[in-house]
């Protein structure tokens, strides 16, 4: 990487680390430029050689925070390949902890737990594309729904100050995938 370039990238990054030390702590709706710009120590012209608006930073951070589908292993099960584990959700979830804690909570980004799921999704589908006695219109609603458990179990457990410990957060939401909800209550 030539110098330019080597300070290009750190300018940018720069810029989107100003944003979101001021999107921790506002709306993005109050953040301006020039909060961005006076944070980071540029001008407004320098921001604009990167991003169109204070909306653009926020896109360009939460599609940096997606994962690829090749950046998503499958898991395999014997021979056969079943999807991706939990357990490689949770490392990518604990990997961006910083940021999905703010986005996926409650003054986050409420597009960005379905921009997470549409990144997710097609991984998981595709291992029962071909099966026949999957119907692939249900298989489309449990993806949903254990995909949006599992997000929405991992930013609550983040927003807590007494965390379970994470191998037991692992634990449980496997027995939750794996069991389902109501084998977890002792029978009445």
């Amino acid at each position: 990487m030539n110098k330019r370039t080597a300070i290009t990238t750190q300018t940018k990054q720069n810029l989107i680390d100003a944003f979101w030390s001021l999107y921790c702590d506002m709306r993005i709706e109050k953040i301006t430029v020039k909060d961005i710009t006076n944070k980071a120590g540029y001008n407004r012209g320098t921001f604009y050689e990167y991003f169109k608006d204070v909306y653009n930073v926020l896109e360009h951070l939460e599609d940096s925070l997606i994962p690829t589908l090749d950046e998503l292993p499958p898991i395999t099960i014997g021979s056969e390949i079943r999807g991706m584990p939990a357990d490689t959700f949770l490392e990518l979830y604990e990997k961006n902890s910083k940021y999905y804690a703010v986005l996926l909570g409650d003054g986050g980004d409420p597009a960005f737990a379905s921009k997470l799921k549409n990144a997710i999704k097609p991984i998981i589908i595709q291992v029962f594309a071909n099966k026949p006695t999957v119907n692939q219109q249900e298989l489309d609603y449990v993806v949903e729904y254990t995909l949006s458990a599992m997000i929405g179990m991992m930013s609550y457990w983040y927003r807590q100050t007494d965390k379970l410990p994470s191998d037991q957060l692992h634990e449980l939401i496997r027995k939750l995938t794996e069991q389902g909800v109501t084998r977890q209550f002792p029978a009445l």
